[in-house]
Order: structure tokens, then C-alpha cells, then sequence
């Protein structure tokens, strides 16, 4: 139970699970011996820094709930982009019981998409009927006709802002009224984005996190031209696919991203400079990171990295390490190799070398993303340190444990 145990949570991030198997090895043949053995163990638990933190961020989360425009009704989908990304949220909004529209220029480009929401479908439904049903949901859809009957449009091509605008452009005509008119951008303001729109009030950012199925996160990202009324339909859109909704302002990188790229790219220095890379993402997992920095930009997509990196302004250098790998089209996760290979959606790692203290050297590794959280509240890109610490959380796993990353500071622990 112990090994099981540990493969999911370390002992110093989340004690409770290894002292209920404690409790169960001292008194498993005496169920009345349990119980009472159960009051001693629970209250230390009780009043430890974790269960005190974990409450904080099931408050927030919950909090996270209460927004959103009230009666506002979503039927119909329409996605264009059918890359990992746009294909995992037409998927995703499908299984949410969305009728979805999936464009892109061609069905060759469309069909990897349909075949990984089957898998997913099969994975999160029981029943074969419930699949069909999710299967039927998601359409094909590569000359656009959905765009008139959606109630919500996401665009989620790639990070460039020509083609961007040229998509909306040519979508603003066609909108069925009330309909949200969102792009998935993931660092680019919406205020450039929407230059030459006739009515840029009504585009608005629904940034969605990779991969779709696992993170909670979705990012309303507010412009200058929006309303209330725009941000509180895509806060309720997120709400009702499932997702957790945190409002944050049209800045380059926006929340997560702006506080991710300093932590990846620091780390990649390093293993530029000779740092061996699965010691790295060891101690980000001591500290209590889901995954290393190094696995995560694998994850991310070193192309979006890049391009992330230069929308923030941070200097990849060309003959470095990690633009050799975009030039040679090893891209990470999705192209089979990055700075790790992968096989079966695993990065194959070696092994990892002696540490005198693996969890300080990950504490050292994000320092730059909890000083960057610090500037986004500053700057008003989130509202508070509340909504930046569940945002972070949400957004990149940073240990629920620790409360994130500005609670964390707070109590001397990053």
C-alpha cells in the first residue's frame, strides 16, 4: 500500500494517506481498535500546513464557481484548429455534451483529432451508448458551416497574429447574435488580435491548458474594449464545460504563461550549460511540481515554447541546444522527441544522479516563477494573490500543498 501510495504523493507533501495505512497496520484486525485509534492520528493532520492549505484551495477553487453571467445557455460549439490543442478542446466540449463543429483546412488534418476524442470518450464514458453519443457530437466540419449555428466560435490555430486576425476577420459577419467570439491564444494581447474588427468588444480569450483533459484551468482573458457582460458569458461558457474560470487581464502571457516561462526557460539554461536534465525535473517533483520544467516544456511543445519565449521577449539563442531541436522538428511529447524521447506518452529517462538535497535545488529551480506571480499581481493582471495562487495551481499543477506560490512565500516555503 505504501509503494502504491508513493507513486502518487510523497510522505513530507501529503502525510494523511501513509497514516491512515499506519493506522491499518496497527489495527486492521480490529475494526473498534480503528476507530478509536483514528482520533489521535486525525487531529495532528488537522492542524498540519497541508491540510490547512488544501483547505484554502478548495475554498478558492469553489469560489471560482460563483462566476459567470446567469442564464446564459450553451448548445453548439465551433472550433477551428484542429492541432492538439483545438482538437482536445472540440473533444473535451463534446464530452461535456456540447454539440461540436471541428474546423481546419482539410479532413486529414481534422481525422487525428476525431481519433483521439474516441480514445478519450472511451476512456471518461461507461457505456458504449454514452460514446456513440459523444462520438456523434463532434463533426467534422472543414469548410466552417457550424460558425452561423454556434454559440460559442474558439479559434485555435497557431501563436501567429496574422492568421489570427485574417480567422476573425472573416468570421465577424457570420456570428449568430450573442454568440462569444473567443480565441485560445496563449500569449498575444486580444487587443492586437482584434485590430480591425468592426466590433472588438467582442472577442475574448478562452485559454485553455495541455493537456485539456487533466487541467482545470481556463483563463478569461479581458480586454480593454470587453464588457462585463462578454468576460461573465466566457467565465459561465468555462463553468459549464467543467472547467474552473479565473478572469485575468489582456497582458503578454497572461497569467500562467507569464509565470511558467521564466521557470522552463531558466531551467533550460541550465541544461544548456551542462545540468543534467532528469536531475532537474527530479527536484521540481521533490519540491512538489507535477513534472519537472524540463519534461513540461517536452509537454508544452518546444515550438510553442519558442514562441511564447520571443511573444515575452525572452532571447532563445540560435545556436543553442533547444533551437536546434525546433529547427530539427523534434518538438517534444507530440513528435516523439524533445530533450527526452518519448514512447507510449512517457518522456524515457535516464537515470537520475546523487542530490545531497533534491527538494532545496527544486525550491531553487522556482524561485522565478514565484517572483514572477508576485509581478502579475502587481501589475493588476490578476485581481489579487488569491486568484494567482489558485490560478497557478490550476494552470500548472504547483503543489495544492503549499497553498501556491505566493502562499508558499508566505510562509518561508519558496
Amino acid at each position: 500500500m505504501q509503494e502504491q501510495v508513493a507513486k502518487k504523493a510523497r510522505k513530507e507533501h501529503y502525510p494523511a494517506p501513509y497514516a491512515l495505512i499506519d493506522l491499518f497496520e496497527k489495527h486492521g484486525d480490529d475494526w473498534q481498535a480503528m476507530i478509536r485509534g483514528e482520533i489521535d492520528a486525525f487531529v495532528p493532520l488537522m492542524g498540519s500546513d497541508t491540510a490547512s492549505n488544501l483547505r484554502r484551495v478548495f475554498f478558492l477553487s469553489e469560489g471560482l464557481k460563483k462566476q459567470g453571467a446567469k442564464g446564459v445557455k450553451f448548445a453548439r460549439v465551433h472550433v477551428i484548429g484542429a492541432g492538439v490543442m483545438g482538437g482536445d478542446i472540440a473533444a473535451w466540449c463534446a464530452l461535456r455534451g456540447m454539440a461540436v463543429t471541428l474546423q481546419d483546412l482539410d479532413m486529414d488534418r481534422i481525422k487525428p483529432a476525431l481519433d483521439r476524442g474516441k480514445k478519450l470518450f472511451r476512456k471518461r464514458l461507461k457505456k458504449k451508448f454514452e460514446v456513440d453519443a459523444a462520438v456523434a457530437r463532434l463533426e467534422a466540419d472543414p469548410e466552417g458551416k457550424g460558425v452561423s449555428r454556434a454559440d460559442v466560435i474558439i479559434e485555435a490555430v497557431v501563436e501567429n497574429l496574422e492568421i489570427k486576425r485574417k480567422i476573425f476577420a472573416g468570421l465577424e459577419g457570420k456570428l449568430k447574435r450573442g454568440a462569444i467570439l473567443a480565441t485560445n491564444t496563449s500569449s498575444i494581447e486580444l487587443e492586437r488580435i482584434a485590430e480591425g474588427l468592426n466590433d472588438p468588444a467582442r472577442l475574448i480569450g478562452l485559454h485553455f491548458f495541455n493537456p485539456v483533459a487533466q487541467l482545470p484551468l481556463v483563463e478569461i482573458i479581458r480586454s480593454s474594449f470587453n464588457s462585463d457582460e462578454e468576460i461573465g458569458k466566457g467565465a459561465a461558457f468555462a463553468l459549464a464545460i467543467g472547467k474552473s474560470p479565473v478572469v485575468v487581464k489582456s497582458a503578454p502571457g497572461f497569467l500562467v504563461n507569464r509565470v511558467l516561462m521564466p521557470y522552463m526557460l531558466g531551467a533550460v539554461q541550465r541544461v544548456e550549460a551542462g545540468e543534467n536534465k532528469e536531475l532537474l525535473d527530479a527536484a521540481a517533483v521533490a519540491f512538489g511540481m507535477p513534472m519537472g520544467p524540463i519534461e513540461l516544456m517536452d509537454t508544452v511543445g518546444l515550438d510553442v515554447g519558442v514562441s511564447v519565449a520571443t511573444e515575452l521577449g525572452h532571447e532563445v539563442p540560435d545556436g543553442s541546444k533547444f533551437a536546434k531541436l525546433v529547427a530539427a522538428k523534434k518538438l517534444g511529447r507530440k513528435s516523439g522527441e524533445g530533450f527526452y524521447k518519448w514512447a507510449d506518452g512517457k518522456a524515457q529517462k535516464g537515470p537520475v544522479p546523487d542530490h545531497k538535497n533534491l527538494a532545496e535545488l527544486g525550491r531553487e529551480l522556482v524561485k522565478p516563477l514565484v517572483d514572477m506571480s508576485e509581478v502579475v499581481v502587481s501589475e493588476g493582471v490578476v485581481a489579487n494573490a488569491d486568484l494567482a495562487d489558485i490560478g497557478v495551481i490550476m494552470g500548472t499543477g504547483f503543489a495544492p500543498f503549499l497553498g501556491g506560490p505566493l502562499q508558499a512565500r508566505k510562509d518561508g516555503k519558496a
